[in-house]
């Protein structure tokens, strides 16, 4: 049945098609046709975990950027995966960056966004996950405006960290956006130790005002050296960092070169990043030696590819492009086989 539906998709513009499935399940997910939705997916129980104090039903996540603003919460949570992450939030609203500005790669399975944060602000966020009905764990993904400097950055961060602490079960910094200018400077050196040493030092002071603990996840690039990414590992074990996500989108065209949409600028996700992204894994893997938790995400299209991610060290997944071009049965076949 999905073949039929995707079909019906891409013959829209990417971003269209994007759009309409988010306003469906919006609409879905709060209507009495919900439940149906549910019986319709019926995911199996799965493996669960428990990761940063967390408990997860199962492993298999929902990645931010698929529902920015949190209107589709109770829609996605129908498909059974065991955590949903919304965002990338910043702290006003802003429209991104110019249309057409996702573009499908079909002979690859792969899409390139360059979106540039598009979003309504934490506000609206928020009020929309007050409202969502979802018994699964939350994740919501932070950032910064576009016309905040990067020596500002840190304020924005922690103006989202103060507005969604109380309503998330963890929280991301997402510093690894190709699309916000300057953003993945923020991953390097002193830039990333301040902002990391002000994000940890807010949470402090809001685990004692809420009297709960939440954990903060760093999403990272694949885009990073061997040297870039122990220091970084370095960087997240000394600043005590709950959890890492790897990867973000990829700017690297080696995997799609001569096709259709592959001299677009902007980052590059689903099953042509797999690769590049497990080998974060692994690298990371040796350099936390099991400290903080990898959530995987980027190129996952099967069971295999998602196992290939729990061998390299990752502990948790997160699907967007994969579910694009499989499917909602991929979730289910990855919650019934991922152990």
């Amino acid at each position: 049945m999905y073949s039929l539906v995707r079909k019906a998709l891409f013959s829209l513009d990417a971003e269209q098609a994007h759009d309409l499935t988010i306003q469906t399940l919006k609409i879905i997910g709060r209507s009495p046709l919900n439940p149906i939705l549910k019986a319709v997916f019926s995911c199996p129980a799965g493996s669960a975990r428990t990761v940063m104090g967390l408990h997860f039903k199962n492993p298999i996540g929902l990645a931010a950027g698929a529902d920015k603003n949190g209107d589709a919460i109770t829609g996605f949570a129908a498909m059974g995966f065991g955590f949903i992450e919304v965002g990338t939030v910043t702290p006003l609203a802003q429209e991104g960056n110019p249309k057409p500005r996702q573009f499908r790669l079909p002979q690859a399975e792969g899409i390139i966004n360059r979106n540039g944060f598009n979003n309504y602000g934490i506000d609206y966020l928020i009020e929309n996950v007050k409202r969502a009905k979802y018994d699964g764990i939350l994740g919501i993904n932070i950032g910064k405006n576009t016309f905040t400097s990067i020596e500002n950055g840190k304020a924005d961060y922690i103006f989202c960290l103060n507005k969604a602490y109380n309503y998330a079960d963890y929280i991301t910094i997402n510093i690894s956006s190709p699309n916000s200018p300057g953003l993945r400077q923020l991953q390097y050196g002193e830039a990333l130790d301040d902002l990391l040493d002000g994000v940890k030092a807010r949470q402090k002071i809001l685990t004692n005002q809420y009297n709960k603990y939440v954990p903060i996840t760093v999403k990272i690039a694949p885009d990073l050296s061997e040297a870039e990414l122990i220091q970084i590992a370095d960087s997240l074990q000394r600043h005590k960092i709950d959890g890492v996500i790897a990867t973000n989108t990829t700017v690297s065209r080696e995997t799609v070169n001569g096709l259709k949409n592959a001299e677009q600028q902007g980052g590059l996700s689903g099953k042509p990043l797999h690769d590049k992204s497990t080998d974060v894994i692994t690298r990371l893997h040796q350099e936390l030696k099991g400290k903080i938790p990898i959530i995987g995400s980027g190129g996952i299209y099967s069971v295999h590819s998602a196992q290939e991610k729990i061998n390299a060290g990752a502990e948790l997944l997160q699907l967007y492009s994969g579910l694009i071009y499989q499917g909602p049965n991929l979730i289910k076949q990855l919650v019934k086989s991922i152990k």
